[in-house]
Parts: C-alpha cells; structure tokens; sequence
C-alpha cells in the first residue's frame, strides 16, 4: 500500500527510527539546522507537505508521523493511557532526533503535536531551541474552559476520549465518511478545496486501519486524563516554558475558541509571541505562505 502511495516530499529521505522501543517513520530533507515538524489529527506528517520544501532550503527538515499514526508503530493501549501521553511522546520523539544526531533542534507542531511540543519544551528544555505551536491552547486550558458552546466547537474531545472500543468501533464502521467529515468542517472554507488530492489520498490510506483509528482515540483518551493531571502539575509546580514560543492560530480555527489565544500562553511562558493567520484549523494547508512565513521569521534567527 505505501509504494502506491504519492511522493509529496520530492527529495526528501523516508526513514523509520527506533527509539523508545517505538518506529518512527520520518521524511528528511534539506540541510541547515534541524527542524523537527509533527502533525495532528486527524492527519500525519504529510500535512507539512506544502512547506516542507521551502523549509528545506534553510532547515534540515524531519517531518515526522506521530506513535500510532500514518507510518509509526502503535504503541499498545492501556488503562492509564501512558504510551500516548505527551510526555512519552516527547521523550520518544527526543530520543529519534538524538538517534539521527541532533540534541538541539527547533521544533514545529500542529494540533496533537503542538501538544507535544510544549510538553517536550517542559520536560527537555536543555533540547529545545525554539518552539512553534499551530491552532492550539494548552490541554488543561481547553478542559478548564469546557462549556456549552465550547463543547459544541470541539466536540470531538469528549466524543474520543470515551472507553475503548465504543468511539473506534463507530468510526471504523465508515472511517471515509469521519475523516471527510472532520477534515472539511475544520477549515475556513468548511470544505476539502485547502486539501490536495495526494495528501487526501495518504489521509484515506491509514485513517481505514481499525488500529489506526483506536490509537488516535488512545491518544485523545491521554489527553482528558494523563496529559491533563501533567499540565496541571507543571502549573502548580511553576513550570514554564523557558524558549521562545511562538504561537499561530487560525482566526476561524479552533483556538479562537477563547478571545485572547496569546494571553492564554503567556501564562505558560514569558517568551512568547504569536498572531492570527487568514485559515480554519489547518494552517500549513490553508494558509501555506502564510505559516512558512511566520515559521521562517521565527526560526531564521
């Protein structure tokens, strides 16, 4: 299945790493200081396709699929959800960057993996240079924040996070149907237009897996428990992110939720700073020159 599969990074190296007793399938490209670029949901690395390359012209680029997504292992499920939490995410991913030779590097991630992002920058800030969050707020803000009209916009938090196997068996039974659904009514237009017919194509190949589809509930499990007890300790303990941190949002995605997102971070960290971009949910799609130029001035420092 994956030979038939597009090549939507021209140039780029398809490697899988071990690390953490995981694999890790990764596209790398470019040369430059490292970049380490991670997805969300319900996506996989190949939602940064659109930059990549431009990206790679100053950065070496590692695009990279998250545990249990598109190309990557799947870590086993479990009661307390750890495998899929953000903090053992972020030591795995820490560990794949280490394996290819890089203990310091930059560090982009949209949705699910700007929430490992910010969980790395917590845990291994000695690892992390600079960081970039895309359309997202901290995990226990969005709960804290949890009403009417919030659970309305997303959600998909609640629905998830439900008990194995009762989410997954209902998205397996038309998992096409779930992912269209999902990608369309997360963007601006409400429509697939932002999406290309290859990254649709990669999107379609892994979202049928039955496994798949109960990792990426796994993970949104560990978000409404195991992630949530851990940002709310690193806020008790007076943890903050100690790199600079920049922050992008959609102004018609999910972060506008809240009326302020950048007010939102500066209570996580006092180095941060961040603006709308013209797009729904998926920015790196929506809005390509827009994200590269906001990553670029970031990182290009």
């Amino acid at each position: 299945m994956h030979n038939n599969l597009p090549d939507l990074f021209p140039g780029f190296d398809s490697i899988t790493v071990e690390a953490n007793e995981e694999r890790l399938f990764c596209r790398v490209g470019g040369s430059g200081p490292p970049l380490l670029l991670l997805h969300g949901y319900p996506q996989s690395h190949v939602c940064w396709h659109k930059i990549a390359s431009r990206l790679a012209e100053h950065f070496t680029v590692i695009a990279a699929d998250l545990p249990g997504y598109g190309r990557s292992s799947i870590p086993p499920l479990s009661e307390d959800h750890m495998a899929y939490s953000k903090r053992a995410m972020a030591a795995t991913f820490v560990e794949m960057m280490r394996v290819l030779g890089h203990t310091c590097f930059f560090m982009a991630g949209h949705d699910r993996g700007g929430r490992v992002a910010y969980r790395m920058a917590l845990d291994h800030p000695d690892r992390i240079q600079r960081l970039a969050v895309l359309d997202i707020l901290p995990t226990c803000d969005y709960w804290d924040r949890m009403d009417r009209a919030f659970g309305l916009k997303i959600y998909h938090w609640m629905f998830l996070a439900q008990p194995a196997p009762f989410p997954e068996k209902l998205i397996a039974a038309s998992p096409i149907r779930f992912l269209t659904h999902t990608l369309r009514s997360w963007t601006a237009a409400k429509s697939l237009s932002c999406f290309s017919e290859g990254a649709m194509t990669h999107n379609r190949a892994w979202f049928c897996d039955p496994d798949r589809i109960s990792a990426t509930c796994e993970d949104y499990r560990a978000g409404a428990g195991i992630d949530y007890d851990h940002d709310r300790q690193s806020l008790e303990d007076g943890q903050r992110i100690k790199r600079p941190l920049l922050a992008l949002w959609g102004d018609k995605g999910i972060a506008m939720s809240v009326k302020d997102p950048l007010e939102v971070w500066r209570g996580w960290s006092p180095m941060v700073e961040g603006l709308a971009l013209p797009s729904g949910h998926f920015l790196p799609e929506e809005a390509p020159a827009e994200t590269f130029d906001a990553l670029f001035g970031f990182f290009a420092v």
